[in-house]
């Protein structure tokens, strides 16, 4: 995979996480999640069928090398960001799989993130221990 090789890029985002993600068609399927292999970033399987799934669907697994820079956020947020990263990658790659991958939901970034802490409370809304006696 040479990094002077024509490739599509794309950001993904989630919760905190941010990821930019770049594609190299022809490639051997390798994933390189800041310089270490996918298995060995995200150290869960259900997440790394996460990052995968948009290859999935699209049936191009192998085809592309992808190489991403994660930042921000927990391993479940910096997974979801590639996620959309890829999609968004693939859509601009193959402008024919973009209807699968909006059917998916891939292309759409997922806007829930963490409630502001509210004064008065001791979380978003927990409030504090009461005690009547």
């Amino acid at each position: 995979m040479a990094d002077g090789a024509f490739s599509y890029y794309a950001t993904g985002r989630r919760k905190n996480a941010t990821a930019k993600v770049w594609l190299f068609p022809g490639g051997t399927g390798a994933v390189t999640v800041n310089g270490r292999n996918l298995p060995d970033y995200v150290q869960r399987r259900s997440l790394e069928l996460i990052v995968m799934q948009p290859l999935q669907l699209t049936d191009t697994v192998g085809q592309f090398d992808i190489k991403a820079k994660v930042l921000g956020g927990g391993v479940a947020g910096q997974s979801g960001a590639l996620r959309h990263g890829i999609s968004r990658a693939l859509a601009l790659a193959a402008p024919d799989l973009r209807p699968p991958l909006r059917r998916g939901g891939y292309l759409t970034r997922d806007p829930r993130v963490k409630e502001r802490k509210k004064y008065g409370r001791k979380r978003a809304r927990r409030g504090f221990q009461f005690s009547k006696r």
